[in-house]
């Protein structure tokens, strides 16, 4: 008899698992954070080091470059995450498939070296 953590990935297993567009909006949120941080330092020391412009003018144009980027690139990444979940392929891997893989991999190696 099948203990319930047996029957629990079983199910979890044949069952079709999308992210909900709360999660998307969660995951754009956060890696745009991040993103556009990278992108601010970038600008801003480029900037500084090969303009002639003051401070508040680089900081200006680094925040104005990241704006811009924060709202294009996030409404892209959704976009793109959306897209994605949509997709089945490579959301869960059957694992009786790679086993049956492996023992025919298994027997091939053992007959091909007997000859």
């Amino acid at each position: 008899m099948a203990n319930a953590d047996e029957l629990n990935n079983d199910s979890k297993e044949s069952r079709l698992i999308k992210d909900t567009p709360g999660r998307s909006i969660a995951k754009a949120i956060t890696w745009r954070i991040i993103a556009s941080g990278t992108t601010f330092l970038i600008t801003f020391v480029i900037f500084r080091r090969y303009t002639d412009k003051e401070l508040h003018e680089v900081l200006e144009n680094a925040s104005y470059i990241t704006g811009i980027e924060v709202v294009a690139k996030l409404i892209f990444y959704y976009l793109h995450e959306r897209m994605w979940t949509n997709i089945t392929w490579g959301k869960f891997m059957n694992r009786k498939y790679w086993i049956q893989r492996a023992w025919r991999k298994l027997y091939r190696e053992m007959h091909d070296s007997s000859q």
